[in-house]
């Protein structure tokens, strides 16, 4: 009796096993993943280094981290930083994937001057593309009586939170124009704390270095009459030559009510990525950027007015990571 249910129980389990078999091959086989996605893991996080949250920087790295997250299924989240000098340290630091910063900073750091005196060069920072031009916005108000950049002298001025990006441009305003900060009171504030101490009549004027519009601007021009001091003539010259990642431009009439153009000084921002982001991945969030490039313009205007495939390497003062070439190179932009 025991051999006769052992042998049912034998016959039960082959058959089983064929009938599995046998459903297996009658299923479609699993798609293979598509081209060039076998390896991503969109399982890593992307933190996206910006700026102030006052500032322009912080609602386009938002713009950033929304396509990453939502479009492309990383997890990511935007933070807000002091901006240039610290998203490069973040960046070489492992604590940041992406980050925004002036053209200007990366190169001192990539060839190792200014700010970054003294140190190893940083040859291992890496572009993805370039943003919109940052605008140079020495703010004053009328009744200081303010009318040319030498009428700084002996005036309290924000020159931005220390080593910041705005701080880093604002020193080289007063090497280009013969003064140092020893002819000024200077007053260490990010410009949105700078733009309060100005309308509580703490300090006479304050360096905003970013897209225009800006917003904390536009808040002061609300409750006071304003007046953005020209950088022009020998100025304009010297930055030109000297340091050759400066552009002249002009704030167009009616930016903040201002009644005609005001000549200044434009330097590019850029969107760097860190060189240990395998890859596929960087390739991944290129292509994924340019693909949801209207999520990126809804985040700002001066977004929506420069960031394009057609500007992707202006100003680029850094090698493209090895991800982005991919994308750049597929879609013929570069050879």
């Amino acid at each position: 009796m025991k051999k006769v249910l052992f042998l049912l129980l034998a016959v039960v389990l082959i058959l089983t096993g064929c009938g599995g078999g046998a459903g297996n091959t009658a299923q479609e086989p699993a798609q293979e993943p598509a081209e060039g996605e076998a390896q991503i893991d969109r399982s890593m996080f992307i933190t996206v280094a910006s700026g102030p949250t006052s500032g322009v920087y912080y609602p386009i790295g938002g713009g950033f981290s929304n396509v990453i997250e939502h479009e492309l299924g990383y997890r990511s989240s935007v933070q807000s930083t002091g901006a240039s000098v610290e998203n490069i340290n973040l960046i070489l630091n492992n604590r940041a994937e992406l980050a925004i910063m002036m053209a200007d900073a990366v190169q001192q750091a990539y060839q190792a001057f200014g700010a970054f005196e003294g140190e190893e060069p940083k040859e291992e920072l890496r572009g993805l593309m370039s943003l919109y031009p940052n605008y140079v916005q020495l703010v004053t108000t009328v009744d200081t009586g303010i009318e040319s950049f030498y009428d700084l002298e002996g005036k309290r001025v924000g020159v931005g939170a220390p080593n910041s990006g705005v701080e880093l441009n604002a020193r080289l305003m007063f090497e280009a124009h013969g003064m140092t900060y020893d002819d000024i009171r200077p007053d260490y504030l990010n410009y949105g704390e700078a733009i309060d101490q100005m309308r509580n009549g703490m300090i006479d004027a304050a360096f905003v270095t970013s897209g225009i519009p800006n917003s904390t601007i536009m808040d002061l021009a609300t409750t006071h009459e304003i007046k953005i001091i020209p950088i022009e003539g020998e100025g304009m010259e010297y930055l030109k030559e000297h340091y050759p990642f400066f552009s002249p431009n002009i704030i167009p009439a009616g930016t903040y009510d201002n009644p005609e153009d005001v000549n200044t000084a434009t330097i590019m921002n850029l969107l760097l990525v860190n060189v240990n982001v395998p890859e596929e991945v960087v390739y991944d969030i290129t292509k994924g950027i340019y693909e949801n490039i209207d999520i990126i313009h809804s985040s700002h205007s001066a977004a929506e007015r420069h960031i394009n495939i057609d500007t992707f390497m202006d100003g680029m003062v850094v090698p493209f990571h090895a991800g982005a070439e991919k994308y750049y190179k597929e879609v013929g932009v570069i050879d």
